[in-house]
């Protein structure tokens, strides 16, 4: 088409510095997955609602990580920004390969810097010190919160870890790899102090800091739950309300995906 058309034609396309199309691959906590191509300029909120149909199961947007495992993690309340390079960087993002991962309620966004860090550790090609053992840190760091084993000085360690990444790798990886840490310590720090000062994970993900147990008012003693645990932690008669021992439940999950009466509570 631009051969047919010509360049005028691309270049009126896009917003005056980010000229043309982008093409996004759109995965995650979203209805319509896939590639899609789209004039940049355009908004968060067209791309994930009009053209990806908004988040499954009536569930509430949290975030979308744009440009890959070094991108930055951008909250609802950025939704309507138009999508283009300079925009991007400016929120602590990136376009980097395209990618957009969205993500909804059920997700613990300090898991998500953990996974991402381990990730580009991984990636790491261990040739600079900043890279290598900076990654690892920070990675060693996030661990430690989501087992309820993180401390307020932590968080201050990690953003100078960030600033050292950023200024003193040798490479892309080294400078954007703090993105996904740094993009939801600002804008969501509450989840990282729930984690260390609440022992909490809001969203019900890292499993230190999960606690199972029954509802005796919604109990209808089915046994389904009991059936199912592989520890052997929920006892009671057939019709009769079940109890949960926590000192043997290993915190699978098991239990809670299986009631139909939604009697087993995660907090």
């Amino acid at each position: 088409m631009i051969i047919n058309n010509g360049y005028e034609w691309y270049s009126a396309i896009g917003t005056e510095s980010s000229k043309g199309t982008k093409v996004f691959s759109l995965v995650g906590k979203i209805n319509n997955t896939g590639l899609v191509e789209v004039p940049m300029g355009m908004s968060l909120r067209e791309i994930i609602f009009d053209i990806g149909g908004g988040i499954p199961g009536g569930k509430s947007f949290k975030a979308v990580q744009t440009g890959g495992p070094s991108g930055g993690c951008i909250p609802e309340s950025l939704i309507d920004m138009p999508v283009d390079y300079e925009r991007l960087t400016e929120v602590g993002s990136m376009m980097g390969s395209g990618g957009m991962i969205v993500m909804d309620e059920d997700t613990c966004m300090v898991d998500l810097a953990k996974y991402f860090t381990n990730f580009l550790q991984e990636e790491s090609c261990g040739k600079c010190v900043p890279c290598r053992e900076g990654l690892r840190r920070m990675g060693e760091i996030l661990k430690d919160i989501t087992q309820g084993k993180g401390s307020m000085e932590d968080l201050s360690l990690i953003e100078d870890l960030a600033g050292m990444l950023k200024d003193a790798s040798l490479c892309a990886l080294g400078t954007t790899a703090a993105n996904p840490v740094m993009s939801t310590l600002k804008y969501f720090r509450d989840e990282y102090i729930a984690h260390i000062s609440d022992h909490k994970c809001p969203a019900g993900v890292c499993r230190e800091l999960i606690t199972y147990g029954i509802d005796p008012d919604n109990c209808t003693g089915c046994g389904l739950c009991k059936k199912n645990c592989p520890s052997g932690a929920i006892s009671g008669e057939r019709k009769h309300t079940h109890v949960l021992d926590t000192g043997k439940c290993i915190k699978c999950g098991i239990c809670y995906n299986v009631c139909k009466f939604e009697a087993v509570r995660k907090e």
